[in-house]
């Protein structure tokens, strides 16, 4: 929500004091050069990234508008659930959580977690290296390598829509100058015309590279920008994650191990250790659906 009105006050921060300058604003108005630059930067969107990118970068955007959705209650949750989890297996042994990590869906603890079971990769992300754990036959470090190259593919996926958000933002002054050359063309074309109508025509073509300079760095570049933030807060919850299964895998007790996880959390989200504690004791009751 913030980055809308972030970009409203952009656009009513320029119109704005163009107004104040006694400015026209019907001269701002030209759909030729919003057509040239808008069409030519979908064009090149399209042409530089492949369809599984293009449904990311709508879904990412979506997310861009709600904002982040790792918030200090969702941590406490997590570190909730982990708890309940590591204290279940260290009470009645690893086997024990086996059928929680093999169907997570069908899961009794997971179910009081609604918001983790939504988030897929998430979810998998913690049965995958428990189930490792289970077995046997990965040692802490080899677990901790498998949770990296994890983080790793994901972290480089979720940053491709912020890339290709940031490629068409730096494209975009450059089809700006584009529309204006061809509005220089078309009024190359009128020099034997009135002072007034070449006046206007020069005016629309200079028209094109304020929008292609606007849209870059007071619309597209922004998103993008808020975007990698985001994704760096999802790759900072995994993190949390893997150090609480890391610390637990290597043996620490669950109360250690979540505590080793809250010292992990973002400053500006990080729960004390009295509400972390109390998060843990509290009765097993049904989480809010919300961000996991």
């Amino acid at each position: 929500m913030f980055s809308i009105i972030g970009i409203l006050i952009v656009f009513g921060a320029v119109i704005g004091g163009f107004l104040m300058e006694k400015g026209p604003i019907a001269v701002l108005i030209q759909p030729s050069e919003l057509v040239i630059i808008g069409g030519a930067a979908i064009g090149t969107m399209l042409a530089a990234n492949p369809m599984y990118v293009l449904k990311k970068i709508v879904a990412s955007l979506s997310g861009v508008i709600s904002g982040s959705k790792f918030s200090k209650q969702s941590y406490l949750d997590s570190l909730r659930m982990m708890f309940h989890l590591f204290n279940k297996a260290r009470k009645e042994g690893l086997t024990a959580i086996e059928s929680d990590i093999e169907e997570p869906e069908k899961s009794q603890l997971f179910a009081k977690f609604p918001a983790f079971l939504k988030n897929h990769h998430a979810r998998d992300f913690v049965c995958d290296t428990m189930r490792m754990a289970i077995t046997g036959g990965a040692s802490s470090f080899d677990v901790d390598q498998m949770m990296d190259l994890d983080m790793e593919v994901h972290h480089k996926g979720a940053t491709l829509p912020a890339s290709a958000l940031t490629s068409m933002a730096d494209a975009l002054p450059g089809l700006g100058i584009v529309a204006a050359v061809l509005g220089v063309v078309v009024t190359m074309g009128s020099l034997g015309g009135p002072p007034e109508e070449i006046g206007h025509k020069v005016a629309a073509a200079l028209v094109g590279t304020f929008l292609g300079i606007l849209l870059c760095y007071g619309m597209i570049g922004p998103l993008a920008s808020n975007l990698s933030k985001l994704i760096e807060d999802e790759h900072g919850y995994y993190h949390v994650l893997r150090v609480v299964m890391l610390a637990f895998i290597k043996g620490m007790s669950p109360t250690l191990a979540v505590e080793m996880g809250r010292r992990a959390v973002p400053e500006h989200v990080r729960p004390n250790f009295q509400e972390v504690e109390k998060a843990c004791r509290q009765k097993d009751e049904p989480t809010p659906a919300v961000a996991a």
